[in-house]
């Protein structure tokens, strides 16, 4: 039947047009479901998401960023600050002709390629209209001719920013340490949303070990912003909370004592608190000003410390490694107590020289003449290396490993700063793990008067003369004393961590030892007698010296006729009071010749600038400072 025969059919007409009008209301229905469903979807299901968005369009969060905590020393003097300091900016945007602009600027503040530089970079990481900083720092000079031109410089302006300072510098930088500008290799490892507006970072010494302390919390803004992105007006803020103040175990009176003491001469003093761990000063020599590295050091000026001959950016406190020479005698002495004296009570005859059985090689003395008949008092009271010789072959190198580690020769003491380097204290292990070589007897000797491969940081040898005076009390190195918190006077104790203290199975190898330590000073032929004359306190000590090269069968050594790089290195410690102790110290002169000489005149130094000053009290609860 055809169409025509439909359209003749009323009845099959009115069925065909039913149909396809229920069909055109289902696709009706169908399409204003969807579109119902689909406004109710955008309208309710994500209403808070649009919503989110639509604020984000017009309000900006704006950081805060924190200011930095400060750094006190013990007596509350202020070793890092945050000073008001004037900025530069620039904002592109507002500028019609930029190296015009920079050329007037020039002739207004100085500015150096390096400042050019940084601005160029940072420019092309900015918005038109964001400010950029040009120069930091501005001198009141520099602050009044920009005034007078200021009207013909637009788009030029000045921020006020507060600025790390460093008070004493040089003096405490390879304690302190510095801040300085973050950078990629930072931005990898931070949360950026806690440094959201930081601009600087805790590069080196305390203020790297305990960024997490004294950075603080960023704040925000909420800025109402057009669709460019500019501010029109602040809605609400949210304010920045400060970094903790940091007081310090360090006292940077002492601190100054032992880099005067130091001079000019290369190397590193370090003194602690006996018991407690508490480092009282730690100078390494040169120094640097680490006030350079704040807003960035020239590169002129980075060459130059580079390239200078005493590497000033080497802290020799922590990361340089010398030969303990005869500073390790009080401690194997201990070993010799401990294991029953086996040279015995009389101990040996010194000629000058030892020489092991079928060998021909003569192990010498540093007196050619021989100390005659030497006990362990005596061997240490003039540092006979014969008498340790001797006892070296009873101790056996791995015994004299054990008792050496025991005081933390040959690892890190776990001091609060970056960079610490391990030493080492050799064992027959060791070199055969390290060398695949064998251990040979007359390493043994070379090694019992602190030679050989034994390689020990001025902070392992203050760390140990501590628990020699503290008769075995241990506590690792400690720089930071505590933290308080600049909004509600929150106290937080940064205790140093006892470690497992040195127990010895004859306990009069305390007394012993200490008294033989003290007649190095006091006694008519002790090696340091000259260095104690007139001490209005009695203390202990033990001169080292540590050979750079070696010296064949039958040469002498002389200062005078050897080129100073070569000349032995020169090693002190000490403790004083003597009866109670509140000061250990090591001494590390770089070719310095002489312990006696040359490290314990200015061990002496340091000691009197200690105990001879008047007393300062009772110590007082720290308090909150002012920012």
């Amino acid at each position: 039947m055809g169409i025509r025969d439909h359209l003749d059919d009323p009845l099959a007409v009115r069925r065909l047009f039913f149909f396809r009008l229920l069909w055109a209301g289902a696709v009706v229905l169908l399409v204003f479901g969807g579109l119902t469903w689909r406004l109710v979807h955008l309208q309710v299901v994500q209403h808070d998401h649009f919503d989110t968005l639509s604020e984000d369009n017009r309000i900006r969060l704006r950081p805060i960023p924190p200011r930095r905590g400060l750094i006190y020393d013990r007596n509350g003097a202020l070793l890092a600050e945050n000073l008001p300091s004037y900025r530069l900016d620039l904002i592109p945007e507002e500028i019609d002709d930029l190296p015009a602009t920079l050329a007037a600027l020039g002739r207004l503040i100085a500015l150096d390629e390096q400042d050019i530089a940084r601005f160029e970079k940072a420019r092309r990481q900015h918005r038109q209209f964001d400010p950029v900083p040009l120069r930091y720092q501005l001198t009141p000079e520099e602050l009044a001719r920009f005034a007078v031109e200021q009207a013909h410089l637009p788009g030029v302006e000045i921020a006020a920013t507060l600025t790390r300072w460093y008070p004493y510098g040089p003096a405490a930088a390879h304690v302190i340490g510095y801040v300085g500008a973050i950078d990629t290799d930072d931005l990898k490892r931070l949360d950026k949303r806690d440094y959201a507006g930081t601009r600087h970072i805790g590069k080196a010494g305390v203020e790297r070990w305990y960024e997490d302390l004294l950075h603080g919390a960023p704040g925000h803004e909420q800025q109402e912003v057009n669709v460019q992105g500019r501010a029109l007006r602040t809605l609400a803020e949210t304010p920045q909370t400060p970094g903790q103040d940091l007081y310090l175990s360090l006292d940077i009176d002492l601190q100054l004592a032992a880099a005067q003491a130091l001079g000019e001469r290369r190397g590193a003093v370090v003194a602690i608190e006996p018991g407690t761990g508490e480092v009282l000063a730690l100078v390494s020599n040169p120094a640097y000003d680490n006030n350079l590295f704040i807003d960035g050091i020239d590169s002129k000026t980075y060459r130059a410390l580079n390239a200078d001959p005493g590497r000033p950016l080497f802290n020799r406190a922590l990361f340089g490694q010398y030969p303990p020479g005869s500073t390790v005698k009080p401690f194997l002495g201990l070993a010799d107590v401990d294991i029953g004296r086996p040279l015995g009570n009389s101990g040996v005859y010194c000629n000058g020289g030892f020489k092991l059985p079928s060998a021909t090689r003569i192990y010498r003395d540093w007196k050619r003449t021989g100390h005659g008949r030497t006990d362990l008092t005596k061997a240490i009271e003039q540092s006979c290396d014969v008498y340790f010789y001797q006892l070296s072959l009873s101790l056996g190198v791995d015994r004299i490993h054990d008792y050496l580690t025991r005081f933390g020769f040959g690892h890190k003491t776990g001091i609060d700063l970056p960079g610490e380097r391990a030493g080492l204290v050799p064992s027959k292990a060791w070199k055969r793990a390290t060398r695949n070589e064998s251990w040979y007897i007359g390493e043994t000797l070379i090694t019992s008067i602190g030679q050989g491969f034994n390689l020990a940081t001025p902070l392992q040898l203050a760390d140990a003369t501590a628990t020699l005076a503290a008769r075995g009390v241990a506590a690792a190195p400690r720089v930071a004393r505590a933290a308080i918190s600049p909004l509600d006077g929150q106290y937080t104790a940064l205790a140093p961590a006892l470690e497992p203290p040195v127990t010895l199975r004859e306990p009069r190898g305390w007394d012993i030892v200490h008294g033989a330590m003290h007649d190095v000073l006091f006694a008519p032929r002790g090696t340091a007698r000259a260095s104690a004359a007139g001490a209005a306190y009695q203390y202990a000590g033990k001169t080292g010296t540590a050979q750079v090269f070696g010296l064949g069968q039958d040469e002498e050594y002389d200062a005078e006729t050897i080129a100073e790089n070569l000349r032995d290195h020169a090693l002190f410690i000490a403790f004083a009071p003597l009866e109670s102790p509140t000061i250990a110290l090591a001494v590390v002169v770089e070719h310095g010749g002489s312990g006696s000489g040359t490290a314990a005149p200015i061990a002496r130094q340091v000691l009197d600038a200690y105990l001879d000053r008047p007393a300062l009290g009772p110590e007082q609860p720290m308090q909150v400072s002012a920012r």
